[in-house]
């Protein structure tokens, strides 16, 4: 055994081992419990960063672990390709998205090797690969066909630099999540999912998700959004009705205008006679057409010159139109109450509207001059609902509302359709034809895909459409056969996203999205890992795909992942580690310094799975030490090791009977680390797992070598010392293997073993062992105590008096003399007489 760890040499070795032997391909028909565990795939950027490091380090324990405890694992790898980072690269450095895409996948599949992931690259699947979209474009017209995909004209959210339509989880403060830029509101033609159309189940099914964090589940809450409220209708003359949702109708009677959105009927035909509407119109429209632009956004709003009529008392009140008013949230109307509503008191202030207060504190009045009162209370200045507590008036007024035909209890939900359009290139092209007698006719399956041009020459500076590509877009209508034109618009890449996990189970299936017996097989995903900045996009969009798919009869189940593990960010003294700051580290130099098994050992110890991990070198060459440590006492333990492994067993019972107290506490102490470790990484406490067996490793390097005992195992004579080192050592490697699984099989096959470590099964502990109380026993002889040892209790005579005979100290004064008798007080004492 050399005396230095090569982490070089080791890696590639075992990686090369691996990969020609097949070792982590998905087992199947072995009789094994399914285990999918999978980690979010990445975007082909060009390199992996510390956070892939962190993802996939996880998902990779818990799947070495699960298949040392006996599961068939299935623990693939793909690429979410498509999107806009490849695109904007073409446009800069005048390659082609496919081919930058292409390169960065092969140089990004040779780093995760690299670090030993152990993944079934047989199952790899890019979902550029006309292969993969294919059968998303078979779902959009199963989609077309049942309802679920539309296509609608609607303000939408603009990016007006990668040139791009957003849905509204992409917007980020007001911005594009990917470009930063200040996002536009404009009116275009787009396609739709109905993802509303499952609110209720989505919010109800997350009761289910009990391995999902909560955090994930309260974003996901909030974002759909339900609310119970009442509905009313206020009347326009000249117009139709505006329907308005409120949460709280105990304050209709405050009531001083109806305020609809710059893009609301009411307000396009008063724009027609007024050119200050028709100005403040054109201004609203350079806002962001969602909720968090309209709050941050200064309020202005403009009188329409129309009024509308009060639902319960009659009464004419002012119709405006306002910056903070959404078209695509409800009908684009609210009601303004300015004693009860913040923004809408400070939007009475502004404009001079008038300002109502027909709800009060239970104790008394409240000074309405100095702000809104938005607490519930007691109803005054209300008509027939004076008295009523805002509780009674709820009930009250919607049932005053729906016996006058004007309204009644309603349940609104902030989640609205996903938008799924983009007008930029890179992307799964949307599978219709548009014919001017037809229609928007999907494209039959049979012509399926609708492949994306690859060919296209980028040119620096010039952003690219399907729009601009007359070869692409001119085709015959599948219907009559005219001369009609294919739609130009590419699927928002999250729709790749949502539906690539059950690709994996039969990647090369040609008869459908998925092999349905495989899918029934190992759906949903056992375990998931990502990061929580996917919560409301991928997660959410996920689920509503399964139950999509569900519904058109494709799969048997409503969740995709039946538990989530979302993993803390790596920052650098505190801040997220990003290209912008300068302080990203590339995992590659760090693997060529300290190895692999450092690297990943680090990311695992540094802080728990779900907290953010402050990246520190210093702590890569802790983990380099702590492989060392455990490499020198393997070299110590190699004096001695089983050739048979049938002994094993016995060998270890004969020390639990008769070993020395040292022995019996190394040993105690390897099955309360087994048990320690086992329950750590089933709980992903990853960080306490390795404490545990550095403090076992640190045990070790205080167990000594000398006065061994030696007993007679089959036709060997065998060290009970010696072997009970390099018993702990087995045991420990294997523990350690799913976390530095290249040490761990260098190690493993040093010491004797010929199977590799990563095909043995998990270690089992002995609890009779673990936590075991002991008691000093002291050993004389003739009388006179030559030493002391801590001693089991309950601990046999027999054991008793072994243990003395080879305690060092009382050797000195027994060898080469007669033992004429011994004297066993149990549990006490050990007299040798000689």
């Amino acid at each position: 055994m050399p005396e230095i760890y090569n982490h070089k040499t080791a890696e590639e070795k075992w990686q090369g081992k691996w990969e020609r032997e097949g070792f982590h391909k998905t087992a199947s028909g072995s009789g094994g419990k399914p285990f999918y565990i999978l980690e979010m795939f990445p975007y082909p950027s060009g390199r992996i960063h510390m956070g892939h490091v962190r993802n996939y380090t996880i998902g990779d324990v818990i799947a070495r672990y699960k298949r040392a405890r006996g599961f068939d694992v299935l623990h693939p790898i793909g690429w979410d390709a498509f999107g806009l980072p490849a695109e904007n690269a073409a446009i800069q450095n005048g390659v082609s998205p496919a081919e930058w895409t292409k390169t960065n996948i092969a140089q990004m599949s040779a780093q995760l090797k690299k670090l030993g992931f152990s993944y079934d690259w047989s199952r790899e699947i890019a979902t550029c690969d006309p292969s993969y979209y294919k059968w998303e474009q078979w779902l959009f017209v199963r989609m077309l066909e049942k309802g679920l995909a539309y296509r609608k004209k609607t303000f939408v959210n603009w990016d007006p630099k990668d040139k791009t339509v957003l849905a509204n989880e992409q917007v980020i403060d007001g911005k594009g999540w990917r470009s930063g830029a200040p996002v536009e509101r404009r009116e275009i033609e787009q396609w739709f999912l109905r993802i509303s159309d499952y609110a209720d189940e989505l919010l109800d099914g997350l009761g289910s998700l009990e391995r999902w964090p909560d955090s994930v589940k309260t974003m996901q809450s909030n974002w759909i959004g339900r609310s119970a409220g009442v509905e009313m209708e206020f009347e326009i003359e000249g117009a139709k009705p505006v329907r308005v949702f409120t949460t709280r109708p105990d304050t209709v009677m405050g009531v001083s205008c109806v305020v609809v959105a710059p893009e609301h009927p009411v307000a396009a035909a008063a724009a027609l006679r007024d050119e200050k509407v028709a100005a403040f119109v054109r201004e609203a429209g350079s806002l962001p057409a969602t909720e968090a632009g309209m709050e941050s956004a200064e309020k202005k709003g403009v009188a329409l010159g129309v009024s509308a009529r009060h639902p319960v008392s009659g009464e004419d009140i002012p119709v405006w139109t306002a910056n903070f008013v959404l078209m695509s949230y409800g009908s684009g109307a609210v009601m303004c109450v300015p004693a009860h509503d913040r923004r809408d008191f400070d939007f009475a202030v502004k404009y001079g509207i008038a300002v109502r207060q027909v709800v009060f504190p239970p104790e008394g009045d409240f000074d309405i001059s100095s702000g809104a009162y938005t607490g519930e209370g007691v109803l005054k200045n209300s008509g027939p609902f004076d008295g009523l507590s805002s509780a009674g008036a709820f009930e009250r007024v919607a049932d005053f509302l729906k016996s006058e035909g004007r309204g009644g209890r309603a349940t609104n939900y902030r989640l609205r359709d996903w938008g799924i359009s983009r007008q930029r290139y890179w992307g799964a092209p949307v599978p219709v034809i548009h014919c001017a007698g037809c229609g928007a006719v999907p494209v039959p399956d049979e012509d399926l895909p609708v492949c994306l041009p690859e060919d296209v020459k980028f040119s620096p500076g010039e952003i690219p459409s399907l729009a601009s590509l007359e070869s692409f877009v001119s085709a015959p209508c599948p219907r009559c056969g005219a001369d009609a034109r294919r739609d130009t618009d590419t699927m928002d890449t999250f729709v790749e996203s949502s539906w690539y996990f059950l690709r994996y189970v039969s990647p090369d299936f040609e008869e459908g999205m998925f092999d349905r017996e495989e899918a029934r097989r190992w759906l949903p995903v056992n375990q998931y890992v990502g990061g929580v900045e996917h919560a409301i996009l991928h997660l959410l969009y996920s689920r509503f795909f399964v139950r999509a798919m569900r519904d058109l009869g494709l799969c048997d189940f409503d969740e995709p992942f039946s538990a989530l593990l979302t993993q803390g960010m790596v920052t650098k003294d505190g801040a997220k580690m990003s290209k912008s700051l300068g302080n990203t580290v590339d995992p590659d130099e760090m693997i060529e310094k300290y190895g692999a098994d450092a690297v990943r050992l680090f990311i695992l110890f540094a802080a728990p799975a779900e907290k953010s991990l402050d990246w520190n070198e210093k702590g890569i060459e802790g983990m380099s030490r702590f492989l060392r440590r455990l490499w020198n006492h393997t070299q110590k333990s190699l004096t001695y090791y089983l050739q048979d492994d049938r002994y094993r067993d016995e060998l270890m019972e004969l020390i639990k009977k008769y070993g020395s107290t040292q022995e019996f506490t190394l040993n105690s102490k390897v099955n309360e680390t087994i048990e320690k470790v086992t329950e750590d990484i089933e709980n992903f406490h990853f960080n306490t797992a390795i404490a545990a067996m550095m403090e076992l490793v640190n045990d070790m390097g205080r167990f000594s070598l000398t006065g061994d005992m030696f007993v007679d195992v089959g036709d060997e004579r065998i060290s009970t010392n010696t072997f009970c080192l390099y018993s702990a050592i087995l045991k420990t490697v294997q523990m350690l293997s799913p976390m530095a699984p290249h040490f761990a099989e260098e190690v493993w096959e040093m010491l004797g073993n010929k199977k590799s470590v990563s095909l043995e099964e998990w270690p089992k502990w002995d609890s009779s062992l673990i936590g075991s109380e002991t008691v000093e026993v002291v050993f004389q002889v003739n009388g006179k105590t030559r030493a002391q040892a801590q001693m089991e209790v309950g601990a046999s005579d027999e054991l008793l008096e072994i243990a003395a005979k080879n305690n060092d100290r009382v050797k000195k004064h027994i060898e080469g003399k007669e033992i004429k008798k011994v004297i066993v007080v149990s549990g006490k004492l050990v007299n040798i007489v000689v």
